[in-house]
């Protein structure tokens, strides 16, 4: 048997094609699509540029936005729960903490660096908590909660996203104590979220970010005055 035969067991090949599917399903550019068929628009060209449901709303509404936000979690949840169901009992650990966690990072990775469109995707929070409904959904009932307060009375999505996942990361080991590995993959996470924020940030430090309910306007053709 040869070293590169070994290297290619039928378990490394199912390894590699359920995070191959997961990034895939992740990377679907849902909003973009999204706002092509409802307005026309390229929404890499409309307010933020940013392909969220947030910015999909400020373009399309409530009644484009929502399904697009539902099934950005579902491309979360979905992957997280077959692994669960079928999960993989050659890695490391218990399969059912570790594998569907490995999973759920393919997924949110898709999300971020889409291939479809040029590896600039969304910034992972709703896929992110898709993954995390699948695992541990009260700690995730915890960070919605602290997401609505957060966006009722500031207005801003971005910083009800980051303190949601704050609290989600502070909740699970209060709620699910055995699921270290949660709470561990809660702060990469968080990490990721506040890195992929840095423009709301810096947004919300000038006083310039944009308030949840004010529609953004198309930008002017370069050389507009």
């Amino acid at each position: 048997m040869t070293t590169m035969h070994m290297a290619m067991t039928p378990p490394t090949v199912a390894i590699i094609g359920w995070l191959v599917c997961a990034y895939l399903l992740g990377s679907v550019p849902t909003s973009l699509l999204a706002a092509r068929w409802a307005r026309g628009i390229d929404l890499r060209e409309f307010g933020s540029r940013n392909l969220g449901a947030t910015n999909l709303y400020r373009a399309c509404g409530l009644k484009v936005a929502i399904p697009v936000g539902v099934f950005d979690v579902l491309k979360g949840t979905v992957p997280v729960v077959l692994a669960r169901v079928f999960h993989h009992n050659r890695l490391g650990g218990s399969p059912s903490e570790y594998w569907p966690m490995i999973v759920g990072l393919a997924a949110v990775l898709g999300h971020v660096f889409s291939p479809f469109v040029r590896f600039r995707g969304g910034k992972g929070v709703a896929t992110a908590a898709g993954v995390f409904t699948g695992l541990v959904p009260g700690a995730v009932l915890v960070g919605i909660a602290v997401w609505v307060i957060v966006v009722r009375l500031s207005g801003y999505v971005s910083l009800g996203s980051m303190l949601a996942v704050a609290a989600f990361v502070a909740s699970v080991p209060a709620l699910y104590p055995s699921w270290r590995i949660v709470t561990t993959a809660g702060l990469v996470i968080l990490a990721f979220v506040i890195f992929t924020h840095r423009a709301n940030i810096k947004r919300l430090i000038d006083g310039t970010e944009n308030r949840f309910g004010r529609k953004a306007q198309t930008p002017p053709p370069a050389g507009a005055t």
